[in-house]
């Protein structure tokens, strides 16, 4: 588990919360029967720095190369790892992919682009050392939930546009080249976290508070300005035709998550870029309601997943 940081006691009690969560969830029956059908591979470096490292989940004795997936846990950028997402894991393993877990650098310690720089660099790392695993590098997809799914749409981005961040850069010279993207109930926009609660006044403070701390952790001290990957979703706003394709996307949110109209925007935006996509709301159901998988709005969410990669097989 990765050293305690400095929280105000609002984020310490959503970390606990779904840390209890997944460990509870972890001792299930049922759980416990599919992770024992599932190799895991633990803590594998893919960069110099304490956070760089990620988990393998791959299914055993499955004949040739499948699709990688990296997947890029949520936290608001400052809480939650690898370990608490082994349920997304899962999933993606059932849909046939070998699966990539990563950790990355935590704000407010390390603001923006200290995620966006590991995201890319974990994506780079998969795309050299994925065949090592069973995966196939060429069959890249890339998913995320919440602030994971920022990170992901920013490692698409980055895909697909060459950038001025050198980091970004690398993803582009390298020719990574996601074939999916599945970014679920993001904030794909980090300033201006205030348009949410314009568009809800009704929204509680201590809602309200949570939003505000994932840019004040964030950007702590920052001011990335227009077109940054700290707003992925404003650059596909405003970008012309990608010098490489976008790939298709698939994003679910609940009515009822304060992010929801970010998900809205991302179809709008890929609408007017001609990118095959899929934005499918859940009604009433909260923020990132498909890690609560005995419910079955979230099952129903995981089927629809699969339903997507299966009608664009990676």
């Amino acid at each position: 588990m990765r050293p305690r940081r400095p929280l105000k006691p609002g984020g310490r009690a959503m970390e606990l919360f779904f840390r209890t969560l997944s460990g509870a969830s972890r001792q299930h029956p049922a759980a416990r029967r599919r992770l024992a059908r599932v190799e895991h591979l633990r803590d594998i470096s893919y960069g110099p720095e304490a956070a760089h490292h990620l988990d393998v989940y791959r299914a055993p004795g499955v004949e040739g190369p499948r699709p990688a997936v990296l997947y890029l846990h949520g936290g608001a950028f400052q809480i939650l790892s690898k370990e608490t997402h082994w349920l997304m894991a899962l999933a993606f393993v059932r849909m046939g992919g070998v699966v990539f877990v990563a950790d990355y650098r935590l704000a407010p310690e390390h603001p923006y682009p200290a995620a966006a720089q590991d995201a890319c660099r974990a994506a780079l790392w998969v795309q050299q050392n994925a065949a090592r695993y069973g995966a196939d590098p060429s069959r890249l997809v890339v998913a995320g939930e919440s602030a994971g799914a920022n990170l992901a749409l920013a490692v698409t981005v980055a895909a697909s546009y060459r950038r001025p961040e050198p980091w970004a850069a690398a993803v582009f010279d390298a020719g990574v080249r996601p074939v999916l993207t599945f970014p679920a109930c993001g904030m794909l926009q980090v300033t201006d976290p205030g348009r949410f609660i314009r568009r809800k006044p009704g929204m509680s403070r201590f809602v309200q508070s949570r939003l505000q701390e994932v840019e004040g952790g964030y950007l702590r001290g920052v001011h990335p300005g227009p077109g940054s990957l700290a707003d992925p979703l404003c650059v596909l706003e405003t970008a012309g035709p990608p010098e490489r394709p976008l790939p298709p996307m698939f994003a679910p949110c609940g009515t009822a998550d304060p992010l929801l109209d970010d998900t809205r925007r991302l179809g709008a935006a890929l609408d007017r870029l001609g990118v095959p996509h899929e934005v499918r709301y859940y009604p009433g159901e909260v923020h990132a309601f498909h890690a609560l998988y005995f419910r079955e709005a979230a099952r129903r969410c995981w089927r629809d997943h699969s339903a997507f990669w299966d009608r664009f097989p990676p």
